[in-house]
């Protein structure tokens, strides 16, 4: 009964590795994305006409809404 009982422990401790294991790649790979976007944006902001292109976008955002807002308000489906 003992070794069936150490068995199963030992498997169970594999698989937690193996998650541990996934949920650290997932967390390094988020992180380096992260430090991607943010290099990619502070080039961004380094080309010419980066201001006018964030006030065209904030000014098409201010007219109308997100496409999320149409499909769902305050938790209910609209038609």
């Amino acid at each position: 009964m003992k070794g069936q009982k150490q068995s199963r422990t030992d498997a169970l401790e594999k698989r937690m590795a193996a998650v541990t294991n996934v949920l650290q790649q997932l967390i390094n790979e988020n992180n380096r994305l992260s430090t991607m976007v943010s290099g990619h944006h502070q080039v961004l902001k380094q080309l010419p006409g980066y201001e006018d292109a964030i006030a065209e976008l904030k000014k098409k955002v201010a007219e109308k809404p997100s496409e999320g807002e149409k499909a769902f308000s305050y938790g209910e489906a609209s038609e």
